[in-house]
């Protein structure tokens, strides 16, 4: 019984932290009205970047992200499979926040988050591939997706089977977030980073 409430603190714990809307609150707080009413209506750091304020989409990706991190290390001190459940739970609290209708963001922030708190030698591997396929093909959500693909392959290979059958399924939901920017990749209508509109 009393391992059963552990899972359950854990994941009641975890979501509810991956669940703060920290760039609608953010936005709202200087001012910037509600950030689902512009862009992508995304409460993510991207979206958040289209308000022309690179500090507060920084800010964004930071909180968003340190969701991730806090939940996995703390249920961690507990228990190693808390902190798998609980970093998972952020993850999806930000994807599906009760406070907005179950309407969240698309999850890198996060992802990257759990990933620092669960083996923080992924998150070398992802920011690599991350830079490497931005650099070459100038596409964000390629650049993030490449990453996630190659996480999962590499943490398996370092020796954490576990934490990468996590990550199989996190960047499988990932992918299925960015359906809409996969159809655009695929069209050739895909914004590309730095240009304008």
């Amino acid at each position: 019984m009393g391992e059963t409430m552990g899972y359950a603190i854990a994941l009641v714990f975890g979501y509810l932290l991956g669940s703060i809307p920290f760039g609608l609150l953010i936005t709202r707080a200087a001012g910037l009205g509600d950030v689902r009413q512009i862009g992508s209506g995304n409460i993510g750091a991207t979206n958040v970047l289209r308000t022309g304020n690179k500090g507060l989409a920084a800010a964004t990706l930071l909180l968003d992200a340190l969701k991730g991190t806090v939940a996995a290390l703390i249920a961690g001190h507990f228990s190693s499979d808390f902190a798998l459940l609980a970093g998972f739970a952020a993850f999806l609290g930000h994807l599906f926040p009760v406070w907005l209708g179950f309407k969240g963001g698309k999850g890198v922030a996060t992802y990257l988050g759990v990933l620092l708190g669960l083996a923080w030698q992924g998150m070398l591997v992802f920011a690599v591939v991350w830079l490497a396929m931005a650099f070459l093909f100038r596409y964000s959500s390629l650049a993030a997706l490449a990453a996630a693909v190659v996480v999962p392959i590499a943490l398996y290979f370092i020796g954490t089977p576990q934490i990468a059958g996590l990550f199989a399924l996190m960047s499988l939901i990932v992918s299925i977030k960015h359906r809409a920017n996969i159809s655009r990749l695929l069209a050739g209508t895909e914004g590309k980073i730095g240009a304008k509109g």
